[in-house]
């Protein structure tokens, strides 16, 4: 890990055109052996399994992803593809399919969830599982997450067996579910009753994509790691007593003290290799004034306002610079005129891979400073801690190489500031990589985004996502004999 004490960036270097010249350089002079789909013809099937996919009701809970799974597994075995349905609860299947490779490397793995998230009906002005095409959009939950990767590893699972491309590696396609809000009948149990099955070098996933700004391509994104779940509680404790004559000792005042200290507070900052490539590669690509900002980040001198900076305008950047805290949810008091002894507050805390959450412990209760309140960790649900994905590695610059092509973009590794289920595969030594669609960052502000209540991708990024996803994996697994 590098501290932000140290040097500033390295100097800056035209990654577009680096990009591009990993690209040429891949593909001119690996052999293809596969030969290319004739997209004009995929393209209609493909659109027709991404819509029949978002038609299926996977709101999780309760799930309900054998429905997914019974989909995929009738097309796969149409088409003559070894799978296997493996389940804890039966109404929460997952599946796992493979075609075979030469196993001179190890396999790759693509893995996508089946469940979504809840939808307000009544928000919707399309209905949310009916996959309407509209005005050049696909409106429907999952659109964006995850069923556009899921379609896509799916499609390129059939376009692999019917062209019989030479694989030096197994392709496993792996459908999970939960990973929404119960990852106990998907992910966790595939990794503990079924990992021989779906054991591999490199796992391609959910967590990037490529991003436009006012309808032109702005840089794809590659996640290569993850900030970890760690919620926490504070307990507020006073004296009980009648409304009518407040305390200053009052449970709730205590509370609302500690809430405000740790929500404004500035935890200690600090890069990895993939945050200080991707603040290093944005300033290159960005306008002079928030160029300088990403720069400022190194110097120690300008950091503590350019981080205040983003929290107020950009905290998606601020929370990638160091372990975060966000104030969800408050309980106190039951009557309103009883002083409660007692207040709580959840904390939603997003640790950075490296975090050490006993020391932060502690650097929170010293920002607190009230002996009334205690800091309680939970120690339930959490997703597992690993080491960054390698962005030297041969599989990124495919991913770099598969996004030039295709978008004629620069790639950023990125810390996605959520959490993915890849966390339980690179705890397990897998080399993961998050991929996806592409969107309008103009989008999500607008109530279009992933978990909004009008997701939607254009139909041009889910053709588009599908080459990409071609290219990247006959990249990482196609016979280079």
């Amino acid at each position: 890990m590098i501290d932000d004490n140290e040097n500033g960036p390295h100097p800056a270097l035209n990654w577009a055109d680096m990009s591009r010249a990993i690209a040429l350089f891949l593909f001119a002079t690996v052999a293809a052996t596969a030969q290319t789909p004739d997209w004009n013809k995929v393209n209609p099937e493909a659109l027709q399994h991404f819509q029949s996919l978002i038609r299926i009701d996977t709101t999780d809970p309760p799930g309900n992803e054998t429905r997914v799974v019974e989909y995929l597994k009738r097309v796969l075995d149409a088409e003559g593809i070894p799978n296997m349905v493996v389940a804890k609860d039966p109404a929460r299947a997952n599946l796992i399919a493979r075609l075979k490779g030469n196993g001179s490397k190890r396999p790759l793995l693509i893995m996508a969830h089946s469940d979504t998230v809840k939808v307000d009906l009544a928000k919707w002005t399309f209905p949310p599982f009916s996959a309407t095409l509209n005005g050049g959009y696909v409106y429907g939950r999952g659109a964006l997450d995850d069923k556009s990767n899921l379609f896509a590893a799916l499609t390129v699972m059939l376009l692999l067996k019917r062209n019989h491309v030479p694989l030096d590696r197994d392709v496993i396609f792996v459908c999970e579910a939960g990973e929404e809000a119960a990852t106990g009948p998907g992910i966790q149990y595939l990794v503990e009753e079924h990992w021989k099955d779906m054991d591999a070098e490199i796992a391609l996933a959910e967590g990037g994509g490529v991003r436009r700004a006012k309808g032109k391509i702005a840089y794809s994104l590659v996640q290569t790691t993850e900030k970890q779940p760690r919620s926490m509680t504070l307990v507020a404790h006073g004296p009980s007593g009648h409304g009518s004559r407040p305390l200053r000792t009052n449970a709730v005042l205590h509370l609302s003290r500690a809430v405000e200290k740790v929500a404004m507070w500035d935890p200690p900052m600090r890069f990895n290799d993939t945050t200080r490539y991707y603040f290093e590669k944005l300033a290159t690509l960005s306008d002079p004034e928030d160029a300088a900002r990403y720069k400022g980040l190194f110097d120690p001198q300008k950091s503590a306002a350019i981080r205040e900076y983003l929290a107020e305008n950009d905290p998606g950047a601020y929370s990638m610079l160091h372990t975060s805290i966000s104030p969800n949810i408050f309980q106190g008091g039951y009557q309103v005129n009883v002083i409660p002894s007692e207040a709580k507050a959840t904390l939603d805390v997003r640790a950075l891979p490296d975090e050490d959450m006993p020391a932060f412990i502690e650097l929170m209760k010293k920002e607190i400073n009230d002996p009334n309140v205690e800091v309680i960790p939970n120690t339930t649900n959490q997703r597992p801690g690993a080491a960054p994905s390698r962005i030297d590695s041969p599989a990124f610059k495919s991913l770099e190489a598969a996004y030039a092509k295709v978008y004629n973009s620069v790639t950023l590794p990125v810390m996605a500031t959520g959490a993915t289920d890849m966390a339980f595969l690179r705890a397990k030594g897998v080399q993961c990589y998050g991929i996806g669609a592409m969107a309008d960052i103009e989008d999500a502000p607008k109530g279009f985004g992933a978990h909004s209540d009008q997701e939607r991708i254009l139909e041009e990024a889910v053709y588009k996502h599908l080459r990409f996803y071609w290219e990247a994996v006959t990249s990482i697994a196609g016979s280079k004999k």
